[in-house]
């Protein structure tokens, strides 16, 4: 782990038991085991640490997005079907550090900068729909960047529903089939 990540950890341990405006970044560091001008090498505040952390989210999603075991013959509906279990394991591994940026947006509100960190994410799906559009899987008319938004936004929140939020009746399983279903009907049609 480098210090960037220990300190990120450390903050995610203290301020999930002290709460945020309670954790200092003395704490932060002691816990990290860095020098207190290791944590401003990589953030300005300790506000900045819900970007951080957010963003740490995000390269993992990507780097394992990229991972998928894609083929040029993987049908349209087997890609949603992946992409869709991807989200809700990424989004179960990942549940205490998401629900911590849930409450830490309140500290953090620059919603650009959070919807910035996505952009590479919307970009990689956007090229994977791409080659469905061009095989005349998906109509052309959809516009791809509008798309890929709106896919992983639904599959977040059908994710978080099931995993943050643990609401009734919302079974996993049948989520994510739900949603499975829903996408490849509503980007097909």
């Amino acid at each position: 782990m480098n210090k960037r990540e220990a300190i990120l950890w450390a903050a995610v341990d203290l301020m999930g038991e002290y709460g945020f405006s309670k954790t200092s970044v003395s704490q932060i560091v002691k816990k990290a085991g860095v020098a207190q001008g290791t944590f401003y090498l990589y953030f300005q505040s300790k506000s900045e640490l819900v970007l951080g952390i957010a963003s740490h989210i995000l390269e993992d999603f990507l780097k394992e997005a990229e991972a998928l075991p894609l083929k040029e013959e993987t049908p349209l509906q087997d890609f949603i079907s992946l992409f869709t279990d991807l989200i809700y394991d990424l989004t179960l591994k990942h549940r205490k550090l998401i629900g911590f940026i849930y409450s830490g947006t309140a500290y953090y509100s620059s919603f650009k900068e959070w919807e910035t960190l996505y952009i590479p994410f919307y970009d990689w799906l956007a090229k994977k729909l791409s080659f469905y559009r061009d095989k005349n899987q998906i109509p052309s008319s959809y516009d791809l960047s509008y798309l890929s938004n709106f896919i992983i936004g639904l599959l977040e929140h059908g994710a978080e529903q099931v995993y943050l939020m643990e609401t009734e009746n919302f079974q996993e399983t049948r989520s994510k089939e739900q949603l499975k279903t829903f996408i490849y009907e509503a980007i097909t049609a």
